[in-house]
């Protein structure tokens, strides 16, 4: 959520700007390779040889675009080497990122003996906390609820502000999901015990809600700034644990409680109602919003329902909007918590790409996930996907939409490959993608790896062309993308556009464009504007 109150923050003034990068394209745009050129096939295949070595998932994913049967074989053969060595140190959560890229490419798994995808599943899922429940330390009622959520406390040490110094804290919420002392939270709660560039003093503890006098240490296990969620673990037993119930149970208007520390006030329980349940305030999935009052210290708690199940974590609220506050999902959470309990940072992966779901000529059938951009030197662009091109499955796994996309790769970790089924005008086909590292902000990077003609079309949503031989930033729009700020801003197709500056804000989660044009919306008339673009979205994958 930090993210999301940054980018409004920095919508309301283009003065938050303040180390900005003026106008400039890359030197070197990625070019694909030409592997009907021996040199470049030779030297190709050195490259991946010595790859091999230190990331063989990716050598393997590499020799299988350059089409060098003997080469997979050894890159194969160094792969099933990891999946071993992972399978006898019982590190199952590495074993299946080698079992799933095995099995992309086409290996013959007979030779694992029994071992297959679910039992492996089943063998990392194994003590993870929250997903499995001892239903002795179930709550009974709403006072065993409140027992159950935890007061989080972030000391930051002393602030010196006009010659005086003042305590400065965190506060926010969390719940026991596990007898041994697992407690759920929000990342942006706990984000400066994590924070590498944080060189400050800070601390954390958590208190009971029994107990609020008492400041207990405790630690985090894993943490995931995309879907905004943490693991802790503190030295103490848990009073009483929350099971994890569906959020795909709950429908508009559903009675729904939350309870946290609003503002200090440990053991709060606010009810409400669910508002509506596909808000995209997230860019790798879709969160609940909810009418029961929420404020600062609410951050992490539970959201539960009239079974006493956890069905969402809270992790925002709009203070000056009464009644309007918002819930992770607990199926996010579910999905996380292998990779949360594994420990560290959960890395969310990417295939260098955007794009909207597809519909039918009809409007109302989904056929899949469009490609509408591909970032060069991206893993869709190395494997010769083209915009226009429509992902159909991943997998196995149908793809209708761009969130059954994202649904899928959040089950997925970096440095894994995965087969893509597609379709275009001329046909059908299958085509393997490498799952990279997402980054913190794709369309920096996109912008930072691309012509801004390109670049243009994820950050704003226009497909434009050169149409001038004496100023390079003057283009000629050819497409708007229905629902982009470009649509929103009420540009057309064959308007005139000439980029005059693009500036980013210190963290690089926002770009503010200054441009001239002549809207045909506008009977042409000559107009300087500045628009403001986030850097993310949920159609980056």
């Amino acid at each position: 959520m930090n993210k999301v109150k940054q980018c409004l923050l920095f919508c309301v003034s283009v003065l938050l700007f303040c180390s900005c990068r003026t106008l400039h394209e890359p030197k070197d745009v990625y070019q694909p390779l030409n592997y009907t050129e021996h040199d470049v096939y030779e030297k190709e295949k050195a490259r991946i040889s010595d790859l091999s070595d230190k990331e063989p998932v990716k050598a393997l994913w590499c020799a299988e675009l350059l089409g060098d049967d003997e080469l997979v074989s050894s890159c194969i053969e160094k792969v099933t080497q990891k999946y071993h060595e992972s399978i006898d140190a019982k590190d199952y959560y590495d074993a299946l990122k080698y079992y799933r890229s095995l099995s992309a490419v086409g290996t013959d798994f007979s030779m694992y003996n029994d071992m297959t995808q679910d039992k492996l599943n089943q063998l990392n899922a194994e003590g993870v906390p929250g997903l499995t429940t001892d239903r002795q330390y179930l709550p009974k009622s709403i006072a065993d609820c409140i027992n159950a959520t935890v007061t989080i406390w972030v000391d930051r040490g002393i602030t010196i502000k006009d010659g005086a110094g003042y305590a400065d804290r965190v506060i926010g919420s969390g719940f026991f999901i596990d007898r041994r002392g697992y407690i759920v939270t929000n990342h942006h709660v706990i984000s400066d015990i994590v924070d590498p560039k944080n060189e400050k003093y800070s601390r954390l503890y958590i208190k009971l809600a029994a107990d609020a006098d008492t400041r207990i240490p405790a630690k985090v296990i894993g943490y995931d700034s995309v879907l905004d969620l943490a693991l802790l673990k503190a030295e103490v037993d848990a009073p009483f644990i929350l099971a994890l119930g569906s959020s795909a149970d709950l429908s508009i208007g559903d009675k729904v409680s939350a309870i946290g520390t609003p503002l200090g006030l440990d053991g709060t329980i606010t009810s409400g109602i669910v508002s509506a349940v596909n808000r995209k305030l997230f860019t790798t999935g879709s969160v609940l919003q909810i009418d029961a009052a929420v404020n600062s210290g609410n951050s992490g708690g539970p959201l539960i329902d009239s079974q006493m199940r956890v069905q969402a974590v809270v992790f925002a609220g709009m203070l000056q909007y009464q009644g309007l506050n918002f819930a992770i999902p607990v199926e996010y959470l579910r999905q996380d918590l292998p990779m949360l309990y594994h420990g560290g940072k959960r890395d969310h992966p990417w295939t260098g790409s955007y794009g909207h779901t597809k519909k039918g000529n009809d409007g109302k059938e989904n056929q899949g996930l469009e490609i509408q951009y591909v970032m060069p030197g991206g893993s869709t662009n190395r494997a010769s996907f083209k915009e226009g091109d429509v992902i159909t499955a991943v997998d196995g796994k149908k793809v209708d939409t761009i969130e059954d996309m994202q649904d899928i790769l959040r089950n997925y970790i970096p440095d894994t490959i995965i087969k893509c089924s597609y379709s275009n005008d001329k046909g059908s086909g299958e085509r393997f993608i490498y799952l990279e590292p997402r980054p913190e902000n794709p369309g920096y990077e996109i912008y930072s790896s691309d012509l801004i003609s390109g670049s243009f079309v994820p950050i704003l949503g226009m497909r434009m062309t050169p149409a001038s031989t004496i100023n390079k930033h003057t283009y000629a729009i050819t497409e708007i993308i229905k629902g982009s700020v470009a649509d929103e801003s009420g540009f057309s197709e064959n308007d005139p556009v000439t980029v005059s500056d693009v500036k980013f804000n210190d963290d690089k989660s926002a770009a503010y464009i200054q441009l001239y044009t002549r809207k045909s919306k506008k009977g042409f008339l000559d107009i300087s504007m500045g628009i403001t673009a986030g850097l993310d979205s949920p159609y980056y994958f």
